[in-house]
């Protein structure tokens, strides 16, 4: 794979309406966090393209909601393999625009890939179901259900996951015959752009799918309390997210919101540590932790912790930090200056609690540019530290021992967010049963981090309004019309 990157023009379009990209109007700065170079420099929109948006996809909605779901099954396949094509390209961009190292960009270009795919084929099954017969308690009645897309919706995704989170959205709402405004983060939407493209090539119908880049004031205010919009889909901060609920509320529309995690990876007393640690730092790690769903809170039973701590301080020191082009990179940077300085100010904190750096904290040696960060470990971190109980968004991994099975679960569950959890054990009798006390979406069991389309994605308390990803997913974007009549 080439690591060299397409050009880029001065500014890019970064506004696709009714079919045309359209200049837009402040520009935005697009940095390369492995460098501090400006990548490339967009035209961002405002309120204005908001309105625009809007009308076009309303005025596009009655005729895509008409088509069928074979028809808009046919569409998301052929951007399936538009994405497939550029693949190389779209990996390029994720790394060089997000940090993250190539081999991970790769990861989440072929999630794009499966999900347009998985959405494709649910969509091709709704002509089958649709008009499905009620039974009724009455011979005088008869009843059917319709499902119907809900309408326009506005879909709003972050930076750490540039074109995964919007595939699980997008597939989905198009698949339920629904008219699409995308705003894709400013901070990442180079891979976005692309996908638009992609799009495009693949045949949307004008006004279907449309996109406006810019700053969550200029651009999601405006798009989440939209009169016209039905339903606004969400993945990002707990406070955004709020703010976007409030929103919302002034035309009640529907609302999904995937938001913020604090999950616990829990090793068991019969846990193989080699696993163990693989898995801790693979969920505290991946993206340098940089992900809603990072296991960030390590609970040890009390016999393995020493041991543990041993040998995830010599694995965590041992993982190559530096340019994601670079070849056995395991982990590239913080996504731009504001995050890089959010998490070192969260390490200073938890030093000042109380909490014991095992390792990392630190820059890397001989990375004096980037937003570079060593994959950090805490141990003995207090129960009402911040460090234990806020998300971070960054390399950090708190450890914590526990004496009993009921303790871990008591511990894990302590936490306002429910989002993911995961048990290492090779007694899968209580790995299963502490999977089911664990108040979590999704719950790993001996297994790194995989995500499968068919699966929920959401979880449990402030992570999750609602559920993405599998049949549920769908749902997200269709109502539900039962029409009776007398017979």
């Amino acid at each position: 794979m080439s690591n060299t990157l397409p050009p880029f023009t001065d500014t890019q379009a970064g506004v696709y309406i009714n079919g045309q990209w359209l200049p837009g109007g402040v520009e935005l700065e697009v940095v390369n966090p492995a460098t501090e170079t400006v990548l490339a420099r967009i035209g961002s929109g405002d309120a204005e393209h908001v309105e625009s948006a809007v009308l076009a996809a309303s005025q596009a909605f009655p005729g895509w909601a008409r088509s069928s779901g074979a028809e808009r099954g046919a569409l998301l396949r052929r951007i399936a393999e538009g994405v497939r094509e550029r693949r190389d390209t779209l990996i390029r961009l994720q790394s060089a625009n997000n940090g993250k190292p190539l081999f991970e960009a790769a990861i989440d270009v072929d999630d794009v890939i499966g999900t347009f795919e998985y959405y494709a084929g649910l969509a091709e099954g709704l002509d089958a179901r649709q008009n499905s017969p009620v039974e009724l308690p009455s011979e005088d009645f008869a009843a059917r259900l319709r499902r119907e897309p809900c309408g326009v919706v506005g879909l709003i995704v972050p930076w750490n996951f540039p074109m995964v989170t919007t595939a699980w959205k997008l597939a989905p709402a198009l698949a339920a015959g629904c008219a699409v405004v995308l705003k894709p983060s400013e901070v990442t939407p180079l891979p976005e752009l692309e996908l638009a493209r992609i799009i495009h090539d693949a045949g949307v119908p004008a006004g279907v799918f449309n996109l406006v880049c810019g700053t969550g004031l200029a651009v999601g205010a405006p798009l989440s309390s939209h009169p016209k919009v039905a339903k606004v889909s969400f993945t990002g901060s707990n406070a955004v997210g709020i703010q976007v609920m409030q929103r919302a509320a002034e035309t009640v529309k529907g609302i999904s919101l995937e938001l913020g995690g604090k999950s616990s990876l829990l090793v068991l007393e019969q846990a193989d540590l080699d696993l163990a640690v693989e898995l801790a730092c693979g969920g505290a790690f991946f993206n340098a932790g940089q992900m809603c769903s990072a296991t960030s809170r390590v609970l040890v039973a009390e016999p393995l912790v020493a041991d543990f701590l041993a040998r995830i301080s010599a694995r965590a020191a041992a993982i190559r930090v530096g340019d994601p082009f670079s070849e056995g990179v395991e982990m590239g940077a913080l996504v731009n200056q504001a995050q890089y300085q959010r998490v070192r100010g969260h390490i200073q904190r938890g030093i000042e609690s109380g909490a014991r750096l095992v390792c990392g904290g630190e820059r890397p040696a001989g990375l004096e540019r980037g937003f570079f960060l060593q994959p950090t470990v805490f141990s003995e971190v207090p129960k009402d530290s911040a460090l234990w109980n806020e998300e971070i968004f960054g390399p950090v991994l708190c450890v914590r021992s526990f004496a009993s099975e009921e303790e871990a679960i008591a511990l894990a569950n302590d936490s306002e967010f429910g989002l993911v959890a995961s048990v290492v054990s090779r007694d899968l009798d209580a790995a299963e049963r502490v999977a089911n006390a664990l108040q979590a979406g999704m719950v790993w069991i001996n297994s790194p981090q995989v995500i499968f389309p068919q699966t929920a994605w959401g979880g449990y308390k402030q992570s999750s309004i609602g559920r993405e990803l599998g049949p549920w997913g769908l749902a997200a974007f269709q109502e539900l019309k039962h029409v009776v009549r007398a017979v």
